[in-house]
């Protein structure tokens, strides 16, 4: 996006869009996200050449982030440049999430026989969690088990459960509180 963004004539095109869409025009908001999106496609898909699974994914949520973060758009600036910024963080969000968790898929084979895990005996802690995630309905304790057991963000949570980013939060939210409720009426 950097470079390319006033040589091809994007800044030209969403510039005036965007400028609508920040005065509550809804049409020029919805003209300029789709000028938007496919840029990021573009952008994402050269960067990503590798994990074209993930491109559509980052599209969504710097869309979701730009939407969320517009009222912090300097009109001084070229719109493209804050886009540009805003998809480069997410970018190096989706690095740093995917290196931690292939970080922790080291093959047991490579490693020597003393640097093997120790299997434990389960924890009572670990027996109650699993006991209290069974009174759960179904969504709720995927969504628990997914984003706060597995360390999934909720955007792969949602992909994994078939739910939209929103449904699984408040799936998240419930149960969480339905668990609270009955650590309460246990004390």
């Amino acid at each position: 996006m950097r470079g390319t963004a006033t040589s091809d004539g994007f800044e030209a095109q969403l510039a005036p869009l965007w400028e609508r869409a920040q005065a509550g025009d809804e049409a020029a908001y919805r003209a300029a996200l789709g000028v938007i999106a496919l840029r990021l496609r573009v952008y994402f898909g050269r960067r990503l050449a590798t994990m074209p699974d993930e491109v559509e994914d980052l599209v969504q949520e710097t869309l979701l982030a730009l939407h969320l973060k517009r009222a912090t758009f300097d009109p001084a600036l070229p719109v493209s440049h804050w886009i540009h910024a805003i998809a480069g963080y997410k970018l190096a969000d989706l690095w740093r999430r995917r290196g931690r968790r292939e970080a922790l898929h080291e093959p047991l084979d490579d490693l020597d026989e003393a640097a093997h895990p120790q299997v434990r005996e389960e924890t009572p802690a670990r027996r109650d969690l699993q006991i209290l995630l069974q009174t759960l309905p179904v969504a709720q304790r995927s969504a628990i088990e997914l984003t706060k057991i597995e360390g999934l963000s909720v955007a792969e949570a949602s992909r994994r459960n078939g739910v939209s980013i929103s449904a699984l939060k408040v799936q998240v939210h419930r149960g969480l509180k339905r668990l609270a409720e009955l650590v309460r009426a246990e004390e």
